[in-house]
């Protein structure tokens, strides 16, 4: 069986504003030419379909038409899309039936009452288990064991067993997400591995954007990544991953196919930081005709002047390049004990390091008895905060 692993589409992201539905679209076309040349039996969709869980009619319109082309590259190939935490697992679900009369499974939420439902046969060729993103507390104690022992008694002919999850493993690279604790990467609490049961011979996992096998599985479980960037910090490549798997207990075969992004995030300069006559010299030497999306690291001892931005936004006026921001890091003043953070540097921080910081100014230990209890309390508050959103 030949899967093609994506997840993390995220389309309708804006970048600081700017419309990116021309990356969006190169990136659909890429995957529909894939599928083309290379005739998966599966595609199969990981999670984060759109960025926001009200996506615009355009945003719904644009992901419809590229599956419908996706099909029409390959239209014995199966399609399965799940549900991640920056979707509404009930849209999915509403258009769940017609989607089928083009091989397309849309799973956005749990069944409980009929956990078969996310065990999809593709004839002769293995099993896919589709498990949409949900809370932990909604998932049943045990349910992807539960699914995997079904798919065992069903597995008659050793054909290979494939599953799906939209979550965060222990261990993994985060590189590149913004909200990240001990405990959770982008909203999501961490699960271990082992969480995950055992009989797949491939787990495809969506979330982080970051590429890569997971720690300790053999090279069995691996996060596809994003196909293009949704932040300047994905400094790495991006891509859709192949796999190949012949029969039942065989070690997966995995390629990547780079996906090229038309508008790359570029950092000036592109290790560290630089002062601000230094950096507006290696913006003015940007190329002219490279359609860019710019931010500038720029090292500050005190604070940048108000009408620094307006100088980028002024040099990049005629080039295809489009000024976005400007990072401040704050030189350490060596009489100063204290820390001071800019605003671009406080909103990385994560609440634990604030807190930290914050009893140490006081002169007290941030000893592992109130790291623990603080942790307890930052779960708790993503807790309720992600049951208001839901609702």
């Amino acid at each position: 069986m030949k899967i093609l692993h994506t997840s993390d589409w995220h389309l309708g992201h804006t970048l600081y504003n700017y419309d990116r539905t021309e990356e969006q679209s190169s990136m659909l076309k890429q995957l529909e030419e894939i599928v083309h040349d290379e005739q998966p039996d599966v595609f199969l969709l990981a999670g984060d379909v759109y960025h926001t869980s009200q996506p615009s009619a355009s945003v719904q319109t644009l992901f419809t038409e590229a599956l419908v082309r996706i099909h029409q590259a390959h239209p014995s190939m199966t399609i399965v899309v799940t549900a991640g935490n920056h979707d509404s697992g009930t849209k999915h679900e509403i258009f769940k039936t017609p989607w089928k009369a083009l091989n397309v499974y849309s799973i956005g939420n749990i069944e409980k009452e009929n956990p078969e439902r996310h065990i999809i046969y593709i004839p002769d060729k293995g099993y896919i288990i589709a498990v949409p993103y949900t809370y932990e507390r909604n998932i049943p104690e045990g349910f992807f064991q539960q699914l995997l022992d079904k798919v065992a008694e069903q597995n008659t002919n050793n054909l290979p067993v494939i599953m799906t999850a939209h979550t965060t493993v222990s261990g993994c690279d985060f590189t590149g997400h913004e909200t990240t604790s001990d405990f959770t990467v982008g909203g999501i609490d961490s699960y271990n591995l082992s969480d995950l049961g055992q009989g797949y011979d491939y787990l495809a996992l969506g979330h982080i954007h970051h590429a890569q096998f997971i720690y300790g599985s053999n090279n069995k479980a691996r996060y596809c990544g994003s196909p293009i960037p949704v932040s300047f910090d994905e400094t790495y490549d991006h891509s859709i991953s192949m796999v190949e798997l012949e029969k039942h207990g065989d070690s997966p075969i995995v390629r990547t196919i780079s996906i090229q992004n038309p508008h790359p995030l570029v950092t000036i300069p592109t290790d560290g930081a630089a002062e601000w006559n230094e950096v507006i010299r290696q913006l003015k030497d940007f190329p002219d005709d490279i359609p860019a999306y710019i931010r500038l690291n720029v090292e500050v001892t005190d604070f940048l002047p108000p009408e620094s931005r307006f100088e980028a936004m002024a040099i990049t006026e005629k080039k295809a390049a489009r000024f976005c921001l400007i990072n401040t890091k704050r030189k350490q003043k060596e009489e100063s004990d204290k820390r001071i953070f800019t605003i671009a540097e406080f909103q990385k921080q994560r609440p634990i390091d604030i807190a930290q910081q914050y009893i140490e100014d006081l002169g007290m230990t941030f000893d592992e008895e109130l790291k623990r209890m603080f942790q307890e309390v930052e779960r708790t508050v993503n807790e309720n905060e992600r049951e208001i959103n839901q609702d």
